[in-house]
């Protein structure tokens, strides 16, 4: 059942594509480790199911991930995955160590002079009590305004391969345009999908909302919770999940971020 290749790697798991540049910017970070992307196209979107569901497809996809893989570490390279289920994969896994990724609405809350916040992403995610809980520790005096961006998910994880900079503009300016109606001076990225766009946002916003996401605080703990733990090295690899055939899109993406399109043995065998 285990698959000799690849062993004690950093895994970064998400739906689709999203978590992408947080593999990018820890390997820029951190050189040395293997990582391996997990795509789980067999259950995109997250951000349309249900916490029970979203809980009992990745503790069933955990599962396989430990038992093939045996991996060092487990990042939720997606927002919606780790408000959702994070806490219920630690409870179910106690050996295993994971990373989530959720939005950086502390830091945008402190930075806000009209004490007025939007946090863009999915319903799953807009709907947890996390962002209130994250705010009623921080700053209860401050409004949080969430939009939902389902569109924007699918754009960029379906269409951003084939756009220009000006369509790229176009999507994320309605959403800005958006949290300025609203009264917001500060935009929170709360979809890991919406880092393809981060270049975009900061443009569209600047210069009087800035653009906060979570990707260096991410990579921080994942290098903090490496400390002292025996990783493998080697090419970084790319799985997805769902087709044998990974798809003439997602070859485009592993040539883009330096990986290998993986497919590992027996795994739809337990």
């Amino acid at each position: 059942m285990t698959d000799s290749r690849v062993q004690n790697c950093i895994v970064f798991l998400d739906s689709g594509a999203g978590g992408l540049p947080y593999l990018s910017a820890y390997s820029a970070l951190n050189p040395k480790p293997l990582l391996l992307y997990v795509a789980d196209k067999k259950n995109f979107p997250y951000g349309e199911k249900t916490k029970s569901e979203l809980v009992s497809l990745l503790i069933e996809l955990v599962g396989r991930i430990k038992k093939h893989f045996s991996p060092a570490l487990i990042t939720l390279a997606c927002n919606t995955a780790s408000v959702s289920a994070l806490a219920e994969l630690r409870e179910y896994f106690p050996g295993t160590d994971f990373v989530g990724t959720v939005p950086a609405v502390k830091p945008a809350l402190l930075y806000s002079k009209k004490k007025h916040i939007a946090v863009l992403g999915t319903e799953r995610t807009l709907e947890d009590g996390y962002i209130r809980r994250i705010a009623d520790n921080t700053a209860r005096d401050c409004t949080i305004t969430r939009i939902m961006a389902a569109e924007l998910v699918n754009f960029v994880e379906h269409d951003i391969d084939y756009s220009d900079k000006a369509a790229r503009i176009a999507m994320v300016k309605k959403y800005i345009d958006m949290a300025r109606e609203k009264g917001a001076d500060a935009l929170v990225l709360g979809c890991t999908h919406f880092l393809f766009l981060l270049d975009e946002f900061k443009e569209a916003s600047a210069p009087d909302m800035p653009v906060f996401d979570s990707m260096n605080g991410v990579c921080g703990r994942i290098e903090n919770m490496l400390s002292g733990k025996t990783v493998m090295t080697g090419k970084n690899l790319l799985f997805v999940t769902g087709e044998d055939d990974a798809g003439k899109q997602w070859e485009t993406r592993a040539a883009r971020f330096g990986l290998d399109i993986f497919k590992p043995r027996d795994w739809d065998y337990v």
